[in-house]
């Protein structure tokens, strides 16, 4: 029984019953009697596979077919009316082309199958912040997912209200055949498709489609922003507060910083981080002229492999309860699961993520194919299970940002941090975001993957109109965030990395924020403010950089210097990537700012 009388909510609803012809229609009241009965029967039709509820109470283990299991870019579309507007770091359809290809693939594909029906909320219900969504799917592990990742529930339809607009989210599995699978975004009528496949990334609407590509769209119409930005708060010793967003591309060290523990010292002086988002902000202007920031998520889509007690024991206690796990391996002896990186102890009876009996006198950890679990393997984790997760998870209002950071996988060239000269510049910082791939990735050193605000994938329309925003969103902050931009992965010349990263991290985002109230002082260089490196903590730092090589000072100079040689070849590479890539509407003042940065190396 539909559980709104919104005339649009029901007309999408009946639509996609009647293209796709399921066999039932199930509405998702958010009640957890609903939700258990729908784990029952995901586990007896071998969907999820319960685990032991003693040790991981409320947790249970899915399986993705082999040939879909990460988000497919090249099967991603911006659907606008003019190709233009889509930008030239996304692939484009035609609206006609897509509706008319997608109803072809899905058409009588849930025959035999329920559609649930998902009312969600992107924030709080009821914040200026939140947006709502409706997903229909015939997907268990989506509803199941959802209700983890978002606000799912019939007060979510109380909330958009008898003629309330909505994002429309149209998800089938079909066959999950490759060769057909589309994710598809219509920005310009609130419209997002997914057919044929049943991974996380690809279907649930709620967290990459709509809150980033589709909200980044209306942030750009409306006013507002869209990041792929985690979000955390620090307590300093006299119980003042401080928000950060910082947005930094894959295998970046992103989660590490949402959830970071900090050093013993720091610890002891009473310093205290807390975690308000690790993946997607939304930003507002604030009445008093501040950014403010909300993460529109309510739980967390993690990468397994690699997150143990050391690199991320926040993240890892978050999926001790609750939580869904995708594509990871499956100990047998206890019925728990288990990831290459968790522990040393490799088990001797388990299940490898395609559902075969794994030996692990083959495991190599240079070769992939030897995992147990799948390196994209995910868990789905609700945010307030994490041990620091902060109280203003479920503010309306959001939290004051006084910085903003970008970041990449740099080994060489870029300092360990640094801070803009102003916003515009910030902006050009971001912009110019990269990471470095390694020679046994690509057979070639120092190649740039461009990642512009760690958006390339993600922005919902032309990536030049993009820059634009942020540009015009500076002129609307009277009172702006300061930006900087960090560099965990620097290198010595035998690969090794130079700064310990993790929690010392905390040493780099302490002077951060001292700058933030203008508490230290830089040294202006051809890029923008650098540490003098006394003012780096580096008390009780204990890092063996090398064998018989501990961290000093000294090393702290030397990723801390910038050689304007090296940043003059930058300069040139960024302007190559503005002309060749972005191709148009690359706003003026960040074309300043190049012509600024390529002078400053001259000198």
């Amino acid at each position: 029984m539909a559980l709104t009388k919104n005339k649009k909510v029901l007309d999408f609803v009946e639509a996609g019953a009647e293209l796709a012809q399921p066999d039932e229609i199930v509405w998702i009241t958010g009640d957890l009697g609903q939700l258990d009965e729908l784990r029952k029967e995901a586990v007896k039709s071998g969907e999820l596979i319960k685990l032991n509820q003693s040790i991981l109470p409320d947790c249970y283990l899915h399986r993705t077919k082999v040939n879909d299991v990460a988000r497919v870019e090249d099967r991603t579309f911006i659907c606008t009316k003019s190709r233009e507007d889509a930008g030239p770091v996304n692939y484009w359809m035609d609206p006609k082309q897509a509706y008319e290809l997608a109803s072809e693939i899905a058409r009588g594909s849930m025959k035999g199958r329920k559609m649930y029906v998902i009312p969600y909320s992107m924030g709080v219900v009821g914040s200026p912040f939140a947006r709502y969504g409706i997903e229909v799917t015939d997907s268990i592990y989506v509803v199941l997912n959802m209700a983890i990742m978002t606000r799912v529930g019939a007060n979510v339809l109380k909330a958009i209200g008898p003629d309330g607009d909505f994002i429309k989210g149209f998800h089938a599995k079909c066959n999950v055949d490759a060769e057909n699978r589309y994710i598809m975004h219509f920005p310009e009528d609130n419209t997002i498709i997914s057919v044929n496949s049943a991974y996380g990334g690809n279907v649930l609407l709620g967290k990459k489609c709509f809150a980033l590509r589709i909200a980044s769209y209306l942030g750009k119409n409306e006013g507002w922003m869209a990041e792929h930005m985690l979000i955390l708060g620090v307590t300093f010793p006299d119980g003042t507060k401080k928000y950060v967003a910082a947005a930094f591309p894959s295998a970046c060290g992103k989660t590490n910083l949402a959830m970071l523990v900090p050093p013993k010292h720091y610890r002891e002086k009473g310093y205290k981080i807390e975690c308000v988002g690790d993946d997607i902000a939304w930003i507002r202007v604030g009445a008093d002229g501040r950014l403010w920031a909300v993460n529109p998520e309510n739980g967390f889509f993690g990468v397994a492999p690699g997150t143990n007690d050391h690199s991320n024991p926040n993240a890892l206690a978050a999926t001790k309860r609750g939580t869904i796990f995708t594509n990871v391996a499956l100990d047998t002896d206890n019925m728990t699961v288990w990831w290459e990186g968790l522990n040393d102890d490799l088990p001797e009876h388990c299940i490898d993520w395609t559902g075969k009996p794994w030996d692990r006198t083959k495991f190599n950890k240079k070769d992939k194919s030897t995992c147990a679990a799948h390196p994209n393997s995910r868990f789905t984790a609700p945010a307030k299970n994490c041990p620091c997760i902060s109280p203003e998870f479920d503010s309306k209002e959001g939290v004051p940002l006084s910085a903003i950071i970008f970041g990449g996988r740099r080994a060489t060239t870029t300092p360990l941090v640094y801070q803009s000269r102003d916003w515009n510049h910030g902006v050009f910082v971001g912009s110019a975001m990269s990471s470095e791939t390694t020679a046994a990735a690509t057979g070639a050193t120092g190649v740039l993957r461009h990642d512009p605000m760690a958006m390339k994938p993600f922005a919902g329309y032309h990536m030049g109109d993009y820059f634009q925003h942020w540009i015009d969103m500076g002129k609307a902050i009277k009172n702006p965030p300061k930006i900087f931009n960090v560099n965990w992965f620097r290198q010595d010349e035998d690969g090794n990395f130079i700064w310990p990263g993790f929690g010392d991290n905390m040493r780099v985002l302490e002077w951060i924020l001292k700058r933030c109230d203008d508490a230290v002082d830089a040294e202006e260089t051809a890029i923008g403010y650098v540490p003098r490196p006394q003012d780096i903590d580096l008390d009780e730092l204990d890092y063996e950089i090398a064998p018989g090589h501990k961290f000093t000072q000294d090393d702290l100079k030397a990723i801390l210097a910038v050689d304007k040689k090296r940043w003059a070849a930058e300069a040139e590479e960024l302007e190559s990537y503005y002309k060749n890539t972005i191709k148009t509407r690359i706003p003026a003042e960040l074309t300043e700012c190049l012509e600024k940065l390529k002078e400053n190396c001259k000198n």
